[in-house]
């Protein structure tokens, strides 16, 4: 028995045989023959999971240079200008992200390496690699510390989400004519490339005014006149609607073909929707007042928030009073970041579930630090009282980096038991392309993969 899955857990993995669906246009016409030679760049000695892990550290760098250049997120509306040959880097490393993660599953193949490890550490990747991506992104719209970019941040969770609940019943992974995984991707690439190029705040430009529409009356009454970077969002919400509605199509079809209900597995929606409620109350807690004159305690003013970008803690006019949200702080890339960490558990144990045919895992425990967080937060709306956790910034600032924190271990303690278990059972490795044999001894067996005999043949 291993230490995290069950011995039942474990048979059902020899059972796994993946099964996937590519309408993309772009990929199939394209990007496809991309990476069917991109992949031949990589020794045969390289495992299927290093490629992996390593166009995530490519993302991960990324990340790292926008908090070098721009910790608070303050974004150029906040007065903060990261050189823009930086964007051309994101966008770059974007790009590779996308080859190192179609090319490994090529190279499982190449090496005999493909199995349900390979999927589990793929899509536990990808799903670290939606939420960086969002932060990163936004940053590039100029969003910077704004309901637009957690709307960013949810519509990306939600796709990603859609994807894993719709393999769990259909027994598929379906990339559809407008993929996230190919054209996403590619769309993302071309922001920030022209980000690179005409900086950030070229994408608060007003739409009609960028297509010359705005001379035209019928049009400016009628539809507001929202930014580029705005519209990004109105157009990823279409998107969005759209995979609802084609991922629940393709379940329905299943679920009927089965003679199961087609309607239960929307319940399976749930929880997303109650962890994505969590966060956006908790974002949208009361300001706290940064001096108080009450000791040991903060003050909180009920406020509304907007949903339009802002930038910076708001004074009161004699300049003494700062008033503190997490969203319009520091605090806003951990909160993100945290939530992040949360999902990547969520959906992690949903593909194990997918993998191992158990059932459908419908509550995480992570997500109590942000129900704990959200209540707490939302006291002066709820019991009219003070919060007890978050009573000043300075313990709000704390709580939401033990959230991070707790939220980062349990994701890696995840990783690594999931993949011990995996490892152990089936004799491979992770990062090396080896297998136990008979007698349970590691060895190499790159010179029998069927990608290193196809090599010898055409020599």
């Amino acid at each position: 028995m291993g230490n995290y899955l069950s011995d039942e857990s474990l048979q059902s993995l020899k059972k796994y045989t993946y099964r996937g669906v590519d309408k993309s246009i772009l990929s199939k016409y394209a990007m496809n023959s991309f990476w069917t030679w991109f992949v031949t760049l990589f020794p045969l000695s390289i495992a299927p999971n290093t490629i992996t892990l390593s166009g995530l550290c490519i993302v991960i760098f990324n990340f790292f240079t926008l908090l070098y250049y721009d910790p608070s997120y303050l974004t150029e509306k906040g007065g903060v200008y990261i050189p823009q040959w930086i964007y051309f880097t994101w966008g770059i490393g974007l790009f590779l992200y996308q080859a190192f993660d179609a090319a490994d599953g090529k190279q499982a193949r190449r090496t005999g390496m493909a199995g349900p490890l390979g999927e589990m550490f793929d899509h536990g990747c990808d799903a670290m690699n939606t939420t960086l991506e969002a932060i990163l992104v936004s940053q590039a719209l100029n969003l910077g510390r704004s309901w637009w970019t957690l709307a960013s941040q949810v519509a990306t969770l939600a796709n990603f989400y859609l994807t894993t609940w719709e393999e769990y019943h259909t027994g598929f992974l379906y990339l559809g004519v407008f993929s996230g995984p190919v054209e996403g991707i590619l769309i993302l690439v071309v922001i920030y490339m022209i980000t690179g190029v005409y900086g950030p705040s070229f994408w608060d430009t007003p739409i009609f005014d960028f297509l010359h529409l705005s001379h035209i009356p019928l049009i400016t009454s009628t539809f507001p006149n929202i930014g580029l970077n705005v519209s990004f969002m109105v157009f990823g919400a279409f998107g969005l609607a759209f995979n609802i509605l084609s991922s629940y199509a393709n379940v329905r079809t299943a679920m009927r073909a089965s003679g199961k209900s087609r309607t239960k597995p929307l319940l399976l929606l749930l929880p997303f929707l109650f962890s994505a409620g969590i966060q956006v109350a908790w974002l949208s807690h009361p300001e706290l007042s940064s001096t108080t004159s009450r000791p040991g305690g903060g003050v909180f003013k009920i406020h509304s928030p907007s949903f339009l970008p802002s930038n910076s803690p708001t004074p009161s006019l004699s300049g003494e009073l700062e008033l503190f949200t997490i969203r319009n702080s520091a605090l806003f890339i951990p909160f993100l970041c945290a939530w992040g960490l949360q999902f990547a558990h969520q959906v992690g144990r949903m593909i194990l579930a997918h993998l191992t045919k158990t059932s459908f895992p419908v509550w995480d425990w992570l997500w109590v630090l942000s129900l704990v967080g959200a209540v707490d937060a939302n006291l002066p709306r709820i019991a009219g009282t003070s919060p007890i956790i978050q009573s000043t910034p300075l313990l709000t600032t704390l709580y939401v980096y033990t959230t991070f924190l707790i939220s980062f271990i349990a994701y890696a303690r995840f990783c690594v038991l999931v993949i011990g278990d995996i490892t152990n059972f089936m004799g491979i490795a992770c990062f090396t392309v080896r297998k136990k044999d008979k007698e349970g001894h590691w060895r190499n067996v790159t010179g029998e993969a069927p990608g290193a005999v196809e090599a010898r043949k055409g020599k």
